[in-house]
Order: structure tokens, then sequence, then C-alpha cells
């Protein structure tokens, strides 16, 4: 059975799109389509149902799906462990990270990776931060680099890598910029913008409020941070951002006190790396986490 029509078969059956796993292999539609159908024809099933441009699995392909995976990934670790008897560091890496630190923090250890290791292919794939911690927790990839999730498993190992201040914004022209010292029971008044319940940041807001008896006014969640900054620079809300994205003046960080003590409230969240204890690291996932854990915040 042939490993390109077996590749082919996965990307299809992850998206649910020809088109998608056309552009996710880099290659043609109709070269995708042919390879299906070779599939089809070695195993005389049908593996795709397609009704207009809607494509979904038959019971031929839910069952050939998982075992397509297994082939896949048993291929990929034997010829990773072959090269890597050379002491090479070669072969395929599979990152799976968020937008945000790949957006944020990767750039520049990703292009110090590549000139270290030309012969590294990096597969890498962004997700939110509990989609990507499940990711690594199946073992469907080396590495993750994500937000710190609550309940760790056991079988996951995680190494912070950099330390997020959390800082309060507004829009310059919001009516809490103009306070010397803001308070929560100010915050209180006014509408605020974070990511859903769900991530770790806005638990964490929470948490803050709940603490102090308050109530958090949360009109609208969305899960990428770039949207809620351009949201809150158009004066919609209030919010918590990593001061990374900060660098313009976009936004008027606010002084958010405790009035109790008259102290600054400091938020902060870690940045993790995380691997599978049960899934062997290859030289270039070795490489790549000694490179992070040299780029690492101290702590």
């Amino acid at each position: 059975m042939d490993t390109q029509n077996l590749k082919a078969f996965v990307a299809v059956a992850e998206h649910l799109s020809f088109s998608a796993a056309a552009e996710q292999l880099h290659i043609t539609q109709p070269a995708i389509s042919k390879r299906i159908h070779l599939l089809e024809q070695q195993l005389a099933s049908l593996l795709f149902d397609r009704v207009g441009r809607q494509v979904s699995l038959t019971e031929a392909g839910r069952t050939l799906f998982p075992l397509a995976q297994n082939i896949l990934d048993a291929m990929n670790m034997a010829k990773q462990a072959v090269a890597d008897l050379s002491g090479e560091v070669r072969g395929q890496l599979k990152l799976i990270t968020s937008h945000h630190i790949g957006l944020h923090r990767l750039p520049r250890v990703l292009r110090d990776y590549t000139q270290r290791y030309p012969l590294v292919e990096l597969d890498i794939r962004f997700m939110d931060s509990a989609e990507a911690y499940a990711a690594v927790q199946k073992g469907e990839s080396d590495l993750g680099i994500i937000t710190q999730v609550e309940g760790i498993d056991s079988l996951v190992s995680s190494r912070t890598i950099w330390v997020d201040k959390m800082l309060f914004v507004s829009a310059r022209q919001h009516p809490l910029s103009t306070l010397p010292k803001v308070s929560l029971n100010d915050l209180c008044l006014y509408q605020a913008l974070l990511p859903e319940r769900r991530f770790y940041t806005t638990k964490l807001v929470e948490a803050l409020f709940i603490r102090n008896d308050l109530d958090l006014k949360i009109n609208l969640s969305t899960n990428f941070l770039e949207t809620i900054k351009a949201l809150i620079s158009a004066g919609y809300a209030w919010g918590v951002l990593p001061e990374t994205m900060l660098q313009d003046d976009s936004l008027a960080v606010l002084p958010v006190i405790n009035e109790e003590t008259g102290e600054a409230i400091q938020l902060s969240r870690n940045l993790d790396c995380i691997y599978h204890q049960h899934r062997s690291m290859s030289n270039a996932g070795k490489a790549f986490f000694d490179l992070l854990c040299e780029r690492a915040d101290p702590l």
C-alpha cells in the first residue's frame, strides 16, 4: 500500500476537504483525487462520500483512518530511528503551538533552528493551547509550545520557557484610560473583552474578580488575541493582553491596583514546552528543545 496514497487519505480525512488536503501536502487537487482513487481501488472500497461540496468518511473510511495514521506514524518513527543512529539532526519535526506563540515568540527560534539544522523538515500546526495539549497527549506531535493548562497528565512532561506578563489595557479614548489609578471596582463598570472562559487567561482574570467578590462583565469572547487587540483599540471594551503584544502605542496600559494595599495587580502566565514521555525524542526534537531552553526566560 503506497504511503503517499495513505498520506493523501489522512489529509482529506482530517480536513474533510480535498482542496485543504492538497494545500497541506503542496500538491494539486487532481493529484489528491488520483491518490484517493488508487487507494480505493486497492481496498475495493469507497472511502469518502461526496455530496455536492460536502465530503464525509464512509464506514470503510472511518475504519481505515486510525489504522492509516498508525501506519504513517510507524513509518516516520522507523525512518527517524535509523537516521538518528548517525548522530545527525535531520528528518521531520512535528511542532504544535498557538497562533499567539507562533506569531510573537517562535519566529526567532525557528529562524535560528533552521539555520543550525537545515536538514530538518518542520511540520508546524496552529491551534489553541488546550487542543495542542490534547494532541501531544495522544502522541500526535513531537513537541507542543503552549500556554499553561490545568491538570497536566503525569505522562506529559512540561518545561516553562517564557513567562508572559499580562497587562490591563483599553483604547486611549476609553474613560478608564483617563484615570491615574484604576481599581477592580472601576473595571466592573465597563465591559471586558476576553478569550472564551475555557482559556487560562480568562480563568486568571475571573479568579481575581471572584477573590474580591466582584462581577466581571464579559459581553463578547473571541479566541484570537490579535482580534481582541483590534476590538479594544476601537474602544469596544477593556481587556488583558500579553506585554509582548503592546510594542506599539495603539493601546493604553491601565494602572490597576488593589484598593486595600495600594499595590499594582500583577498577572502572568507561563508558556510551556510539552512532550509525551512515552514518545521517543528524535535528534531533531532534542535539538529544538535544547534551543528553546537556551532562549528561556530566567525563572
